[in-house]
């Protein structure tokens, strides 16, 4: 009788462990969510890498002011070409013209004890010479004349620092180009640190674009590659300047900058773009003008579009997107996704950013 209640207890035993092991190892291993993809043709060699992008000025800034006051008068317009150094708004500056009276009524009265001071000064050292005077009366003097200098010097630095605080009253171009944006009108209030007037330099364009992590590595400095411009729908040489090392903030993808060669009047900052890098034995999808995706793989949350791509280890990764116009059932994707790059067409299951997906 004992050996048959051994032998049972034996079974239970082993039964509960591995029910145990079977609990542990599901709540450890959460299941991969199911999903269809869409992006990769394996079908197709490509010898190009191509990329959504934008235009933008080489030299740009958003100029604001250090002091508060009302906006005057504007002197420039949207549009209008300026040169560096040229008046862009003027703000009141009335306090700051008293102030600099104040300090000028300063100066000529420090002006005015200096002189005395130093004239004492030379008279007591000729009497210290002629020994006329106590070395006593001339240390006085002398430290009279000393403080009379610096006060002197105290005056006029305060007169620079004033004069100094003009340059925050009269907003000037801190470089030729072209002014794309005013943000006041007269009467306004300026405060500090906020934009009043944005400027781009004419000089010379270039492109930002965004890779993803599966081409970066194959992208160098100096690269030359076509940039097609689509709503022109022209082609134009370009020559990578700067490649990104990280993609923290930028969601899984890589910055990349172009410098544009020779550019005309018809190309604007702001323009979208297509990038064409020249990268070899590359597995692409058929490349195309517009990158469309549709409508029901879009993920909105309030005025923000993006899509879920996948990342290393078959994770998915919530990208934003810059859409464009409605193509029947699909959506044209502006920047943020390349035509070469898998995105997560359906799921079956809740996605959410890192979660891990199988691939159907």
């Amino acid at each position: 009788m004992s050996k048959k209640i051994i032998a049972i207890l034996s079974i239970s035993a082993v039964l509960l462990t591995s029910c145990g092991g079977d609990k542990k190892e599901q709540i450890a291993k959460e299941p991969a969510i199911a999903v269809k993809v869409s992006g990769v043709s394996e079908n197709n060699n490509s010898p190009f890498v191509t990329a959504s992008g934008k235009i933008e000025a080489e030299n740009s800034a958003n100029l604001s002011t250090r002091m508060m006051g009302y906006v005057t008068k504007i002197h420039v317009k949207v549009g209008q070409k300026v040169g560096v150094g040229q008046l862009l708004v003027s703000i009141n500056n009335t306090d700051l013209q008293a102030k600099k009276a104040q300090v000028d009524a300063s100066i000529l009265q420090a002006t005015a004890g200096y002189n005395n001071a130093k004239k004492d000064y030379d008279r007591f050292v000729n009497l210290f010479k002629q020994q006329s005077a106590s070395q006593k009366e001339l240390d006085d003097m002398t430290a009279r004349y000393e403080m009379a200098k610096a006060g002197l010097e105290g005056a006029k630095q305060m007169r620079n620092e004033v004069i100094s605080q003009f340059s925050y009253s009269n907003i000037t171009a801190p470089f030729s180009g072209a002014v794309t944006n005013t943000f006041v009108k007269e009467g306004d209030m300026a405060n500090p640190g906020m934009p009043l007037v944005s400027v781009e330099g004419a000089t010379r364009l270039q492109v930002t674009a965004m890779i993803s992590e599966n081409d970066i590595s194959s992208i160098k400095k100096g690269m030359t590659v076509k940039v097609l411009v689509k709503s022109s729908n022209t082609t134009l040489n370009g020559k990578v300047s700067e490649v990104s090392s990280s993609a923290t903030n930028t969601g899984g993808q890589y910055l990349v900058k172009i410098n544009l060669d020779k550019t005309d009047s018809s190309v604007l900052s702001g323009m979208f773009v297509n990038v064409q890098f020249p990268i070899e034995n590359k597995t692409q999808e058929v490349q195309t003008d517009r990158v469309l995706v549709p409508e029901t793989a879009l993920v909105k949350q309030g005025q923000l579009t993006g899509i879920y791509t996948i990342g290393t280890g078959n994770v998915a990764i919530l990208r934003w997107l810059r859409v464009g116009k409605n193509f029947g059932t699909q959506v044209e994707v502006l920047s943020g996704l390349s035509a070469n790059e898998q995105y997560i067409v359906s799921a079956e299951g809740k996605l959410y950013n890192g979660a891990l997906v199988s691939i159907q």
